[in-house]
């Protein structure tokens, strides 16, 4: 299911790690079908292994799996891939398409023996629908509750066992009784240039294309440490190439279709770098109002905050303090101004 939107500016950003059904639609030919296949993620890919071969081992289903962390790192693909591994059909559904206990219950109902049950965006369930489920990861069973008012009861309905494989971007949301009853949590973190260089290559022989080395890396290095995004640009130098280039997705391609598109070296894109800009030249660095700069540049506060700022704090080229954003010696570098002098008893410039 797709990723919650942080609204329009979100969805019509190229680097956007979210994703919508049409583009999930193109992911899926370029999906890994087993763990071996998977790049990346070394840590929870050997501890997922070894959950998965020990289930297979005894024949039963494993334990419930809780896959944590940003979007468009693979956290449906493993679940995809944990099905696969077990031979086990696999059910899709998300958190906000749940908001009812009902609509869990016929979920749960209509599952067979080792069923995976993938929930996405777990965090948003329904206070109701996550209290049945508790019931239904420990017990296996759910309580049908049949009349209304002071005749209703509770007829109990065994449910085969299943396992359930939940995916969140916000782990600290979590109710702890929700949180244990998963018997393995992966973190899934940010890709590094060479890994997302090899998923590249890969996506490249699945597209049924040829892309050099160098072009790979330089869209690697655009990437911000996910491979949504680098299966995304890649897409674009694609179609650059086949229409304004010989056909050829070379070092010049990638570039070139890169600056149509407003993805500097660095990944940051047009809405980065109008942060970047104002903050720099308009406020002299910072200390500013996160409304004061979201006006700026034309956008809602909400927006600057959940849209660009993540990325920037992250790369070290924005901080956060008690009086408001300020620009770090790298983002005054990354744009090529010249940061003001140190005013007198005030220390230096911020470099995270």
């Amino acid at each position: 299911m797709a990723e919650p939107s942080t609204g329009t500016a979100d969805s019509d950003r190229i680097v956007t790690p979210g994703a919508d059904e049409i583009e999930r639609a193109a992911e899926a030919a370029l999906r890994p079908k087993r763990l071996d296949d998977f790049v990346g993620q070394q840590v929870v890919r050997d501890q997922l292994s070894l959950v998965l071969q020990a289930a297979l081992a005894r024949g039963n289903p494993p334990d419930h799996v809780l896959l944590s962390g940003p979007p468009g790192l693979g956290k449906t693909t493993l679940a995809m891939i944990i099905a696969g591994e077990l031979d086990s059909h696999l059910r899709l559904t998300s958190g906000p398409a749940i908001q009812h206990a009902g609509d869990l219950a016929a979920v749960l109902s209509s599952l067979e023996e080792g069923d995976v049950l993938f929930i996405d965006e777990i965090h948003r369930l329904a206070r109701p629908a996550e209290e049945l489920l508790y019931v239904a990861m420990e017990d296996f069973r759910v309580d049908v509750v049949v009349g209304k008012g002071a005749g209703a009861s509770a007829i109990p309905l065994a449910l085969p066992r299943f396992t359930v494989v939940g995916a969140t971007t916000r782990s600290g949301l979590l109710p702890a009784p929700l949180r244990d009853r998963f018997g393995f949590t992966g973190h899934m973190d940010y890709y590094s240039p060479e890994e997302l260089e090899r998923v590249i290559l890969r996506s490249a022989r699945l597209l049924g294309v040829q892309v050099e080395h160098a072009a790979a890396h330089e869209i690697a290095g655009r990437s911000r440490g996910t491979p949504r995004i680098a299966n995304r640009l890649l897409r674009r130098v694609r179609d650059w190439a086949q229409v304004r280039g010989d056909g050829r997705l070379d070092i010049d391609a990638a570039r070139s279709a890169l600056e149509v598109y407003e993805v500097d070296p660095i990944g940051l894109d047009r809405l980065d770098r109008a942060v970047l800009t104002a903050l720099c030249t308009r406020f002299g660095g910072g200390p500013v109002g996160l409304s004061t700069l979201a006006m700026t540049v034309g956008e809602e506060a909400e927006t600057v905050e959940t849209v660009a700022e993540p990325y920037l704090v992250r790369e070290g080229l924005v901080g956060r303090t008690p009086r408001g954003r300020v620009a770090t010696l790298a983002a005054w570098e990354h744009l090529g101004l010249t940061p003001p002098a140190p005013v007198a008893g005030q220390g230096t410039l911020p470099d995270l």
